[in-house]
Parts: structure tokens; C-alpha cells; sequence
């Protein structure tokens, strides 16, 4: 090296808003977070917001998109194929992820769930948060699939209902929701099983 410092990458404008609109809206209400304060929180112009998110919704929508890429992909489905070397142990590594998640301090619910309950589902937001919720469930067909689990579509419904249940259980302080629904998900593969 010749002693020169590498400057770390500068961070834009619009990762930025992305980053804001994360974190204030996966802990509060969409209508809860006003569009200054994300301005506010970004460290961009007016102008500048609405140059990448011509209104509100657009940022939620990149919101629920960076939740999507995070939470379904990067934790439920990696951490279970990293957890489990069979699909059904894979299916059930996800009720060990959520368990974790349900003790964290942090612990804030499914933004997908709590923006479908608060804008309806015939919202486009409230729609957005259905599509991401099926791209959930894409992920359990897959590892049922994988399992060779017979009624698949079937299997994929029940399992979310385990799912989302065991969310809104947690969230009304039962913090052992997900090791109930882990029981209830080997019952359900048992059923499912050839």
C-alpha cells in the first residue's frame, strides 16, 4: 500500500430513505410515520425524496421489498436450509428461527401482517403485504415439496396459519408460541407424510 486511505463507499440517497423507512416502519404504523420524518431520518431535501419515492407508498412498497429480501430469504429460508439437512428438519427450524425472534428485546412482529391489518387488502399496500406473505408461503411449499410431503397445497396453508399464529401469539406475550407450534408442525409433516 502507499499510506493512502480508502474512503468506505458513500451510502445514497435512496438507500438511505430505504434504511429509514426499515427501521421506522417495521417498529411503528405506516400512518404512524409521517413522510417528514422519514425525510428527517434519511438526512435528504424534500426534493430529493420524492425524486426516488414519488409518494408514501412507494417507500413502504421498498420497505416491504427490503423486508421481503431480509426476513423471507435472508433468515426464514437460508437460516432453515443452514439449520436442518433434511427439508423436514428445515420446516421445523423455522419455529427454532422464530423462537429466537420472539425473545429479542427488538422483537416487532410481522411488518407484513401488521400493514395488511392496517390498510386492508384492498389497499395497494394491503396487497403488496399479501404477495409478500405467498412468497412465504412459496418458501414452505418448497421445503414440503423437498420433503416429499403428500397435499402440498394443503400442507403450504395449514403450515402459515402455524405461522402466522404463532406471531400473533408471541405478540400477545406468550414467548414460547413458537416451540407450540413446532409441535404442531411435526404432527402436521406426520399427516402430510407418504
Amino acid at each position: 500500500m502507499n499510506g493512502t486511505t480508502v474512503a468506505a463507499p458513500q451510502t445514497t440517497a435512496r438507500e438511505r430513505i430505504i434504511r429509514s423507512a426499515y427501521e421506522l416502519f417495521s417498529h411503528r404504523a405506516i400512518r404512524d410515520v409521517g413522510v417528514d420524518e422519514l425525510i428527517q431520518s434519511a438526512g435528504v431535501a424534500t426534493s430529493t425524496f420524492y425524486r426516488h419515492f414519488p409518494s408514501k407508498d412507494d417507500a413502504v412498497i421498498a420497505f416491504l421489498e427490503r423486508r421481503e429480501t431480509i426476513w423471507t430469504y435472508g433468515t426464514v429460508e437460508a437460516e432453515a436450509r443452514r439449520r436442518g439437512t433434511t427439508a423436514r428438519e428445515q420446516l421445523l427450524a423455522i419455529f427454532d428461527i422464530y423462537d429466537e425472534w420472539f425473545r429479542r428485546d427488538d422483537y416487532e412482529a410481522c411488518s407484513f401482517m401488521h400493514v395488511l391489518f392496517e390498510m386492508g387488502s384492498e389497499h395497494p399496500l394491503g396487497r403488496a403485504s399479501i404477495d409478500n406473505l405467498g412468497r412465504i408461503r412459496q418458501v414452505v411449499r418448497m421445503f414440503a415439496t423437498e420433503a416429499g410431503l403428500q397435499g402440498v397445497d394443503d400442507f403450504d396453508w395449514s403450515w402459515h396459519i402455524l405461522m402466522k399464529g404463532a406471531i400473533v401469539a408471541a405478540e400477545e406475550g406468550d414467548k414460547d408460541a413458537a416451540l407450540r407450534a413446532k409441535k404442531m408442525g411435526a404432527w402436521l409433516i406426520d399427516q402430510h407424510s407418504a
